[in-house]
């Protein structure tokens, strides 16, 4: 709008101004060259001689006249009006730009994919080396014998109790301790934001599986199948949830969780256990979220 506005004015070969600019304004069109040049002359002398109130207050509306915006600048400056943003405003803008910052969509299942291929990777390792080092006579525990695949009937009372405890347990952290809420929220907005309703399933199971297959059915029965291997890869398990704008307050609950599957595990010896309730718990934690918050504006990073 300005650019065009620039380019409507018409220009006249007219002498400098006492400003040193040149009066660019239609209103100059029609204006004899002879009377102009004698008013520039006038009002060379008027500013050659000593300053008034008077002539400042014409020089100012003079200005106004030849360039409106130095004259806006200027009076902003004697009001202690200024445009530059203060570091306040600075940090504040960056916070508010990294609140709704999040992760695009493909960028989400991709680390999703392979975060979990790893991971999957590292537990079948895990499980077949000691396999074939058990079958060797060496003294480690066949992890793939320990806890098996198998599944029975009343493993879906045990699921069931395990989706309802951690379920509920995450409702009521939420309500009342603001340290995890903050931590919980700040990793959802970025990861689930950008999620379409089917990529929910991919982010729940694939880690569920691939996360349950490498500490409940790799590194637990190799430590021993007891509650005190459980709590120690639970801890484990808890750390490596840090990051991501989760604090350490969430390391506390994926530690609280993590042994909770790592029991249902002893009590089943089975994988499908602790597989299925952490993908389900999953899933139901980032519908509630979703149901819970509105879409924000999305700043793809």
């Amino acid at each position: 709008m300005g650019y065009l506005a620039l380019n409507c004015w018409c220009r006249t070969n007219l002498p400098s101004s006492p400003l040193g600019r040149r009066y660019d304004h239609p209103c100059f069109q029609n204006v004899q060259s002879t009377k102009l040049f004698l008013q520039f002359r006038a009002d060379t002398r008027i500013y050659a001689s000593k300053s008034s109130p008077k002539k400042v207050k014409k020089s100012k509306e003079l200005q106004k006249i030849v360039n409106p915006q130095i004259a806006e600048s200027s009076l902003d400056e004697q009001n202690g009006i200024s445009d530059k943003p203060s570091p306040t405003d600075s940090v504040n803008n960056l916070e508010s730009r990294a609140s709704v910052a999040i992760a695009s969509r493909s960028s989400v299942v991709q680390a999703c994919t392979v975060t979990s291929a790893f991971i999957a990777f590292m537990g079948v390792i895990i499980r077949q080396g000691s396999h074939l080092a058990s079958s060797q006579g060496w003294p480690i525990a066949d992890c793939s014998s320990e806890i098996s695949f198998d599944f029975e009937i009343w493993h879906l009372q045990l699921i069931a109790g395990l989706v309802i405890l951690i379920s509920f347990s995450r409702l009521l952290l939420l309500k009342t301790w603001s340290d995890f809420a903050e931590s919980s929220e700040a990793s959802n907005q970025q990861v689930l934001t950008s999620l379409e309703p089917l990529d929910y399933a991919i982010v729940a199971f694939l880690p569920g599986v691939s996360e349950e297959l490498l500490f409940r059915g790799a590194l637990l029965p190799l430590f021993g199948i007891n509650l005190i291997s459980a709590t120690a890869v639970a801890a484990l398990f808890g750390i490596l949830h840090l990051g991501s704008g989760r604090k350490f307050s969430f390391a506390i609950w994926a530690s609280f969780i993590g042994l909770a599957y790592g029991y249902a595990t002893i009590l089943s010896s089975s994988l499908l256990v602790p597989m299925a309730s952490h993908g389900i718990n999953n899933l139901i934690g980032g519908i509630i979220w979703r149901l819970t918050h509105p879409r924000y504006e999305k700043t793809d990073v």
